[in-house]
C-alpha cells in the first residue's frame, strides 16, 4: 500500500495553464482524506509552489514542499524547514561569466521575486509565468546575490545549453550538482542535490519505506525520484528517457493522467 505520493508540477500535476484541474484536485483531496500523505516536488522555488499547496490544502493533510529539486524540505502542517542545502557564494562570479552572455541569462530568487538583470528574456519569463512570481530587474547580479542560494538558473537556447550543461557538469564535478530541468533551463545546485536523495531523507524522517512511496514526473529531473520509488509513474507526455525507467506510463498532464494514476493504485 502506497503511503505517501511525490508530484512533480509543471508537465505532470498541472496541465499546460499550469492549473490543476477540478478532478484532479477532487481525486487528490480524497486521497489525502484516505490517509496518503503528498509531497510537491518541483525544481520551482518555495514562492512557486505554495500556492497549489494551499489549493491542496496540504496544510491540513500534512503534506511537504519539496522545492528547488531538494534543496529545501517544508512541513506544510507546522511550517518548519527540515531540510536544506545552499551553494557557495564564491561560485557566483565563474556562474555569472558564463550564465550572462548574448546567448544566456542568469536568475535567481528573491523572497516572491524571480530575480535577473534582463526581464525581457523570453525564458526569464517564461520562469516566472510558470511560478506565477513577479519579476525584479537588478542592475548588477554579483552586488544583489550576495547571498547562499538553494539555486540559480542559466536559461537560453536547447542546444548551445546543452553544451554549457556539459562543460560545466566537467567543470564543477564533484562540487555542484548541474542538470537541466527544462530543455532551456539548467540548474546549478548544492553537490547531491536531486529529489530521490531527498525524498530518502523525507521517507527515514517519516519512518516511511521507498516501497511505500509513488512517484509521479515527466522531466529529465523527475528521473532519480521515478528510479527510486516504489512505483514511478511516467506521464506519457513524459521525457523518453523518464518512460523507459517508470514501472507504469499514465495518461498525459492534459488528460488528468496524475488522477488516474492515484485512481488505479491508491484504489479510490
Amino acid at each position: 500500500m502506497y503511503k505517501i505520493l511525490a508530484l512533480d508540477l509543471d508537465g505532470t500535476l498541472t496541465n499546460s495553464k499550469k492549473e490543476i484541474t477540478p478532478h484532479t484536485l477532487d481525486v487528490l483531496i480524497q486521497a489525502q482524506q484516505k490517509g496518503l500523505r503528498l509531497v510537491l516536488a518541483s525544481g520551482r522555488p518555495t514562492a512557486g509552489i505554495k500556492p497549489l499547496a494551499r489549493q491542496l490544502h496540504l496544510k491540513d493533510y500534512g503534506g511537504y514542499i519539496l522545492a528547488f529539486n531538494g534543496g529545501l524540505i517544508i512541513d506544510c502542517a507546522t511550517g518548519e524547514i527540515i531540510y536544506q542545502n545552499v551553494l557557495d557564494t564564491s561560485v557566483y562570479k565563474h556562474l555569472y561569466e558564463v550564465g550572462n552572455t548574448d546567448d544566456f541569462k542568469i536568475l535567481s530568487y528573491m523572497d516572491e521575486y524571480i530575480a535577473c538583470e534582463d526581464i525581457e528574456n523570453e525564458y526569464v519569463r517564461y520562469e516566472a509565468k510558470l511560478n506565477k512570481m513577479k519579476l525584479k530587474k537588478m542592475n548588477s547580479f554579483l552586488k544583489e546575490i550576495n547571498f547562499p542560494e538553494p539555486k540559480c538558473l542559466i536559461v537560453g537556447n536547447e542546444k548551445k545549453l546543452a553544451k554549457l550543461e556539459k562543460e560545466l557538469s566537467e567543470y564543477y564535478e564533484g562540487k555542484m550538482s548541474i542538470y537541466r530541468s527544462e530543455p532551456f533551463f539548467l540548474e546549478i545546485l548544492p553537490l547531491g542535490i536531486d529529489k530521490a536523495k531527498r525524498l530518502e531523507f523525507l521517507l527515514n524522517h517519516l519512518g516511511l519505506k521507498r516501497e511505500e512511496l509513488m512517484a509521479c514526473g515527466d522531466g529529465f529531473n523527475d528521473l532519480s525520484m521515478i528510479e527510486y520509488a516504489g512505483l514511478g509513474v511516467a506521464m506519457s507526455n513524459a521525457q523518453p528517457i523518464v518512460k523507459e525507467a517508470a514501472d507504469y506510463i499514465t495518461l498525459s498532464n492534459e488528460e488528468d493522467g496524475v488522477a488516474a494514476a492515484v485512481k488505479k493504485f491508491i484504489g479510490l
